[in-house]
């Protein structure tokens, strides 16, 4: 074998390890969380520093916001947030968790919250272990955020929610996704969005959409980490949990390339005026 055989068989390799231990890393949320309060051990100073345990307001975790689906834990609307000129975000979107476990009463209730759109920004290999079950009368879309990006750098969440904002394939997913959110609530339906668990590229997705509906930024983190109380997981929990390190990792990336977040709207997104304008018809009331 000559060498450039053995360097082509040894990269083939390592893609294969990496995307086994990709798929063990984004599916690990699935399994039951064994959830302690008083028996788990306390973090290291190093990654205490990286996460904040933060007390949700009312507003964030409210009877109703999670729709009771029996096959999802992180089902959820983001209606009643306060935005642009005091109006509130209606009930036309839902982020979630993946819907591979959907009941039929689950389906049936999804349908009559008439789901005209349903986004799957997982990758490939989790939606081949994991395909989403219909939702009836729902289109479905694949938008694949962390296609992109590097097998062995997607075991890194930080990398991931850098990737979020400086990969070029997440940034058009992540537009496509919003797109096809203006364009079914357009039409009075209903979009859903999610990943595997429902936390990480969705709850990018949700700060972002949040974000261009003028909701305060406070609001729109204690959602993000909502995902910990729905999801029974410690912030520090580094598959079930989410926290502001993680965040704070998206945000950085968005000040340092794109100034301000408009410009990440605009320029990396490259939304415009009119589909922003467009959004905050439809989703504010």
């Amino acid at each position: 074998m000559t060498h450039t055989a053995r360097t082509r068989t040894r990269l083939r390799s390592s893609h294969r390890i990496a995307a086994v231990a990709l798929s063990g890393a984004l599916l690990a949320p699935l399994a039951p969380i064994a959830f302690a309060p008083h028996a788990a051990a306390q973090p290291s100073a190093t990654l205490a520093a990286s996460w904040t345990t933060v007390t949700l307001p009312n507003k964030v975790i409210v009877p109703g916001r999670e729709i009771g689906l029996a096959g999802t834990d992180n089902t959820r609307l983001l209606a009643g947030y306060r935005g642009l000129g005091g109006k509130v975000v209606n009930n036309l979107v839902l982020r979630s968790d993946n819907l591979s476990k959907l009941t039929p009463s689950d389906q049936r209730r999804l349908a009559a919250r008439k789901v005209g759109v349903v986004v799957d920004l997982r990758t490939g290999i989790e939606r081949q272990i994991q395909p989403d079950r219909p939702v009836p009368g729902a289109r479905w879309m694949s938008a694949d955020v962390l296609g992109g990006v590097p097998p062995l750098a997607l075991i890194d969440l930080p990398q991931a929610y850098s990737a979020f904002v400086n990969d070029a394939q997440a940034r058009r997913e992540i537009r496509d996704t919003l797109i096809a959110i203006k364009n079914t609530t357009a039409q009075g339906r209903t979009a859903l969005f999610h990943c595997t668990a429902g936390k990480d590229r969705t709850g990018w997705v949700a700060v972002t959409l949040l974000t261009i509906l003028g909701v305060d930024r406070a609001t729109i983190n204690a959602d993000y980490l909502a995902s910990n109380h729905y999801r029974h997981a410690r912030a520090n929990d580094p598959l079930n949990g989410v926290n502001m390190g993680l965040l704070n990792t998206s945000y950085r990336a968005v000040k340092a390339r794109y100034g301000t977040f408009d410009r990440y709207l605009k320029v990396g997104l490259k939304l415009s005026d009119a589909d922003l304008a467009a959004l905050r018809r439809q989703l504010l009331v």
